[in-house]
């Protein structure tokens, strides 16, 4: 729980700050010029490097791959059938389409599941989540702008992105162990990931902006919080798995909208007031959603 508290404690700093007028209103960029450039990519060096891949890791990695895959379909229709524009589109892509299954999924989960759950959590986070982001999800920001981009050019953007360069580096360096020394630097720096973005959307949320959001806002939160769960729900208990690793698969379907995405979409400019919202509101309101679907699994109704 003193993880969840400290995201509560940041996220509120961010709001102080902004209100207090003695931050520079570029301050969210700088946090989250730093967090994508240091904090992601020394966590995905760390990760990365140690995880170990077996065949019960393919269930919780395809997880985050299915809801941003029928996230995807959904709101492409939309897009297609002019209800949404194209950034809002992907920004909900973004946010609705990647759930926080680290930051605040982990130490949930272990509130809920205990300590069991969490090397599934990981699986799903880093095989999951994270890769998800780093090539469908970052392309998608890439093109958010509506320009035709060359395949060339578009995977020199994806493939020179700090965090993408940092987890070819972590998967090319996994034959040789990382020093002690390196590997204190490297969970240090990625500690203050979470901080400075939960500071950094803080900042950057006006819930004045929320009545130009407000559909929007139903929609990906909704989408986020109860659609893609109960989805989940009905792919994966077709499957003969251990009842902890499918309670974990659910609640990590259910969980808010990714720290990392949110931010990406912020500095990219992609409806950046709604993705804020999207993570800023999604995050306490996922407490009481995940809640709800764990009572209704431990008294068997999923």
């Amino acid at each position: 729980m003193a993880n969840i508290l400290l995201l509560c404690i940041c996220f509120v700093l961010g709001i102080l700050f902004r209100k207090s007028k003695r931050f520079p209103e570029n301050t969210s960029q700088v946090l989250n010029s730093f967090i994508l450039h240091v904090s992601l990519p020394a966590l995905v060096l760390h990760h990365i490097h140690e995880i170990q891949f077996s065949k019960e890791t393919l269930l919780p990695a395809l997880m985050p791959w299915m809801i941003f895959t029928v996230a995807g379909i959904f709101l492409y229709a939309l897009f297609r059938f002019k209800k949404l524009e194209r950034k809002t589109a992907i920004c909900l892509l973004l946010t609705a389409g990647l759930g926080n299954t680290s930051f605040v999924g982990i130490p949930l989960l272990e509130t809920f599941l205990g300590k069991e759950s969490i090397g599934y959590a990981i699986i799903s986070d880093q095989l999951g989540t994270f890769l998800v982001l780093s090539f469908p999800g970052l392309i998608f920001a890439t093109v958010a702008d509506g320009k035709e981009w060359q395949i060339k050019t578009l995977f020199q953007r994806v493939f020179t992105f700090a965090p993408v360069f940092a987890l070819l580096l972590a998967v090319l360096s996994r034959p040789f162990s990382y020093p002690t020394w390196f590997i204190v630097v490297l969970q240090r720096l990625g500690d203050t990931l979470s901080p400075l973005a939960l500071v950094s959307v803080g900042f950057l949320l006006n819930l004045r902006t929320m009545k130009g959001h407000r559909l929007h806002l139903v929609l990906g939160l909704g989408l986020k919080l109860i659609v893609l769960p109960v989805i989940t729900i009905l792919v994966y208990r077709n499957f003969n798995t251990e009842r902890l690793m499918y309670e974990t698969i659910v609640l990590e379907s259910a969980m808010a909208p990714m720290v990392t995405s949110t931010i990406i979409a912020i500095d990219r400019n992609i409806v950046p007031h709604l993705a804020g919202l999207m993570l800023g509101i999604g995050i306490p309101l996922s407490f009481i959603t995940t809640y709800f679907f764990l009572n209704l699994m431990k008294a068997g109704i999923l």
